[in-house]
């Protein structure tokens, strides 16, 4: 801008129009037009303080309008149109004029069309400076530049990509590098800054990446949060503002410092080759270090200066334990009322069978929930996949039953039934390598007395002894099926007349025979 106040002053002070114009770096007709006109309106100085350049600019040449009488363009329809693909300024402005014609109203020309259009954008992208507080806010992001680790035994160059909170107020930084910006290490990320910074602030401006943002149930206005991102939230009590898409300001001191970042340490590094993301992510806290002390060009203090002084001091307290990161799946509960996860199997109440449940799994536990509320917990299960974990609440009563009986309580109930059950019952539980194993077996002999009948069992146990010394649950099951109700009953009646007491029975002398001694027979 012309520096009108400076042309006046100097004019009042008898300099020259050629010095006037060196010394305010205009042209000598400038310093002509200035001062004539400022003589037609007698303006003179001293100036008010309040008298700006803009204002007497504004006073002495004021900005002809010659547009003014021609329709102006709908700034709201032309942006909006123009994020619409194949729509330009061209066919907006021809559409323009068309419409403008009908209507008897003289169009701006194309140049002017787009002038406005660029004014009126630039009215829109117009910024304000809101001032922060100490400890107020974070905000957080992957940087756009990744550094580099070489594989040590294929020689391979593999990215590293550069996670970067920093403190709003003070901008002192937290960077650390991760092999990829998958949940696990974003998670990981703010876990490791908060404790660097030793505190939480009670705001967190996070990018709008997929690991921070749930995009299916999101819009421009409601942006909705992952699960796991909201947990975490909740678990350092932090509220989470994602920044807004493709709008940098929202983030500006993150991005900001990404700029210094990159030249400060991913350029710094440059020439230094790290073969592990731990040798990598050591020389980064030594340059970080060195950054964050060094000394604000145009402040007498450092980042790390200003946050310790004003802002760790109102940062809230840690919680007693990190975030631990959690994943989230759908299972189906199956008819054993079992759910599997990565190969392994946990209890849920036996109502739930062949209901959806959503898991919630972390590295010690494995939670069920039913229409978001809690339904089972379990301690997560390692080793050799496919073992079971199971609570005995969540079986149905009569399987409850089943795991209260034992080798010993089979064996006194098959003394109830008779001796060839005991004898199968004892071949069955020792046929495994461990006795657990064959319980199965003898509670399916309990079901069998209970839908045929004891009497019947003990026949079946019988003849099933007769063909082998150790029967199988099997065995005695198919004889079952094929056994003669009409046996039994033989077998019955032969029992009942062994039993029965005889009548008068005649011995030996009575016919005539000798007698032997007595006294073996007594």
């Amino acid at each position: 801008m012309t520096k009108y106040r400076e042309i006046l002053r100097l004019k009042s002070l008898g300099f020259s129009e050629r010095s006037i114009a060196n010394s305010c770096g205009v042209s000598r007709n400038t310093v002509a037009k200035v001062t004539k006109r400022a003589n037609e309106l007698k303006i003179s100085w001293p100036l008010d303080f309040g008298m700006t350049d803009g204002v007497l600019e504004e006073m002495m040449f004021p900005k002809t309008k010659s547009a003014t009488n021609k329709r102006m363009p709908d700034f709201d329809y032309i942006r909006k149109e123009l994020l619409r693909n194949g729509v330009n300024k061209k066919l907006l402005w021809v559409e323009y004029c068309e419409e403008g014609r009908m209507n008897g109203e003289e169009p701006l020309m194309y140049s002017q069309f787009c002038y406005y259009i660029q004014k009126n954008e630039e009215r829109r992208r117009a910024t304000m400076h809101i001032p922060r507080k100490p400890g107020e806010q974070i905000e957080v992001d992957w940087a756009g530049d990744p550094a580099h680790i070489i594989d040590p035994d294929t020689g391979e160059i593999i990215d590293a990509w550069l996670f970067v909170g920093v403190m709003t107020y003070s901008q002192y930084a937290f960077v650390e590098a991760f092999i990829n910006e998958r949940t696990n290490n974003w998670i990981k990320a703010h876990n490791h800054m908060f404790q660097f910074f030793g505190g939480v602030a009670p705001v967190l401006v996070s990018d709008n990446c997929t690991t921070a943002i749930n995009h299916q149930k999101s819009d421009w206005y409601t942006p909705t949060l992952n699960t796991t991102y909201h947990e975490m939230a909740e678990h350092y009590n932090v509220a989470i503002v994602p920044a807004r898409v493709r709008k940098p300001k929202d983030k500006s001191n993150v991005e900001g410092s990404v700029g210094k970042i990159s030249t400060w340490i991913t350029a710094a590094l440059r020439n230094e080759q790290f073969f592990s993301l731990a040798e990598l992510n050591a020389a980064i806290k030594e340059k970080l270090t060195a950054y964050n002390a060094r000394k604000f060009e145009q402040k007498e203090c450092s980042r790390l200066s200003l946050f310790l002084g004003e802002e760790m001091p109102l940062l809230a307290s840690l919680p007693a334990t990190p975030f631990e990161l959690c994943e989230w799946k759908q299972a189906t509960v199956q008819f054993n009322y079992h759910i599997a996860v990565d190969k392994m199997y946990y209890s849920v109440p036996y109502q739930y069978i062949k209901n959806k449940v959503d898991v919630r799994i972390t590295e010690s536990t494995i939670e069920i929930f039913y229409n978001h509320n809690r339904i089972a917990s379990h301690r997560r299960i390692t080793g050799r996949s496919g073992q079971y974990s199971t609570i005995t609440e969540h079986m149905p009563e009569n399987h409850q039953k089943y795991l209260e009986w034992n080798g010993d309580r089979f064996r006194k109930w098959a003394d109830s039934i008779g001796i060839n059950t005991r004898k199968v019952v004892d071949a069955i539980l020792t046929s495994g390598r461990v006795e657990q194993q064959s319980y199965r077996s003898c509670m399916g002999l309990l079901k069998l007395a209970e839908k045929h009948s004891p009497a019947k069992l003990e026949a079946v146990c019988t003849k099933a002894l007769c063909y082998s010394s150790k029967p199988s649950y099997k065995s005695i099951k198919n004889l079952l099926v094929s056994f003669n109700e009409e046996e039994l009953e033989s077998k019955q009646d032969n029992s009942s007349l062994e039993n029965k007491p005889r009548g008068i029975t005649r011995g030996a002398r009575y016919y005539g025979g000798k007698i032997h001694d007595q006294s073996k027979y007594y």
